[in-house]
């Protein structure tokens, strides 16, 4: 598959990124003692959650759906074509080098279940969440719980144009070797996962 153009992903990033701000929407305010150092509380309650669209249901449905390992084509139709996934291992900038993460979902994870999540903001172009997401790799079968913090930018068409997952409170530089390694490993994590072409 054709690479994105460098400075067309710079534009859809301009474009689409949020930089949330994690201790505004997650900060426990009725118990403290479940923020971490940083002011964030990432744990979701799912009680507290805010009431979305249909629309968005089935966006946050099929987001869970590839982080639990469905690997599918159909959830992958959630992401526009040129789609921007950036979470601290990965930076990928085409609906192909998303689908290149997910579909590596269940060749190293035993399981990958989401045990909850909770919605913290909504607009017709934003959904962000709180993620509970249970993973069990392989060959060590150990069980991992990891609380993050997903937020999901939407075009006109209400289809994902950028899908940023923070596990702490400190956003993305885009700079620096932490972005070669992480672009690099978008690039080319494809060539070990093969997902289907015609994404």
């Amino acid at each position: 598959m054709p690479s994105q153009d460098p400075s067309h992903a710079e534009s859809l990033q301009d474009q689409y990124e949020i930089r949330p701000d994690p201790v505004a929407l997650t900060h426990n305010e009725q118990d403290p003692s479940q923020n971490a150092e940083s002011g964030v509380d990432y744990e979701p309650y799912p009680e507290k959650s805010i009431p979305i669209s249909p629309a968005h249901e089935k966006i946050v449905k099929a987001i869970t759906s590839l982080y639990s390992g469905s690997a599918s084509k159909e959830d992958m139709e959630v992401y526009a074509h040129d789609a921007i996934y950036d979470d601290p291992w990965s930076y990928c900038d085409t609906r192909y080098k998303i689908a290149g993460q997910w579909y590596g979902i269940p060749k190293i994870m035993a399981s990958s279940k989401t045990l909850a999540t909770e919605i913290v903001a909504d607009s017709p172009t934003e959904i962000i969440y709180k993620q509970k997401q249970e993973y069990k790799p392989r060959p060590l079968y150990v069980s991992k719980a990891v609380n993050s913090l997903v937020t999901l930018t939407l075009d006109g068409e209400g289809k994902v144009r950028y899908h940023k997952d923070m596990w702490n409170e400190k956003d993305y530089s885009h700079s620096g070797l932490g972005k070669v390694m992480k672009e690099l490993n978008g690039d080319h994590l494809t060539k070990i996962t093969r997902p289907p072409e015609d994404l």
